[in-house]
């Protein structure tokens, strides 16, 4: 029995490792960038020592893709604790952006749809890229509602915008290197939002 749940653990250990270097290799060089060659030489062990552990490149990504999903959500989550809802969208777009520069080509597959063509990985993309709509969501309602722009504004419209601002902040990023400052540019993106319903609002009023 001990001799069993020790194996196991070691199984578990070292299928851990794998994915966490594989997930530095996928985050540098992207999914097509990156072979179970690649991973086993990084590993130093053999292309056929790794098929023990996984069936192919594609579950290894998928594994990789849950950590950093799961850390994501786990970051929206965390910038709910502040105590006023605009420090809360500010902190989430904030952090949001760290991880993608921390990610690179993970956070881009996420949330850009920067998919490889394998049904199997777009679709768990695509999954997962709704997913984190659907977390960032209730944010984009608590603020709007607080400004009194929520019978103005459609929620779902107004977090694609949001993502979609902050997605292309990180593609410019990683194309151009180009330094973003993390305290200034949530206010930016922030301001951009709440001016442009703010003055529809003030119109409808008129």
């Amino acid at each position: 029995m001990f001799t069993e749940s020790k194996r196991r653990n070691t199984m578990q250990g070292t299928r851990g490792h794998i994915i966490a270097v594989a997930r530095r290799l996928f985050s540098e060089y992207g999914y097509l960038g990156v072979s179970m060659s690649d991973i086993a030489e990084k590993l130093n062990i053999s292309k056929p020592a790794l098929y023990y552990h996984f069936t192919g490149k594609t579950e290894i990504y998928e594994k990789v893709l849950d950590e950093v999903l799961a850390a994501l959500k786990l970051s929206i989550a965390e910038a709910f604790n502040e105590k006023t809802s605009e420090k809360k969208l500010h902190r989430l777009i904030r952090d949001y952006l760290r991880f993608g520069f921390r990610e690179k080509n993970l956070i881009k597959a996420l949330t850009l749809k920067l998919s490889p063509p394998d049904r199997r990985i777009r679709k768990y993309i695509i999954q997962s890229r709704e997913q984190i709509a659907r977390s960032i969501q209730p944010l984009v309602e608590e603020v709007f509602a607080n400004k009194n722009l929520a019978r103005i504004v459609d929620s779902k419209l107004m977090t694609s915008l949001l993502t979609g601002m902050m997605d292309g902040l990180l593609l410019e990023q990683s194309f151009f290197n180009e330094r973003i400052d993390l305290e200034k540019v949530p206010s930016q993106i922030m301001s951009v939002l709440f001016s442009q319903n703010e003055s529809r609002i003030l119109k409808q009023e008129g």
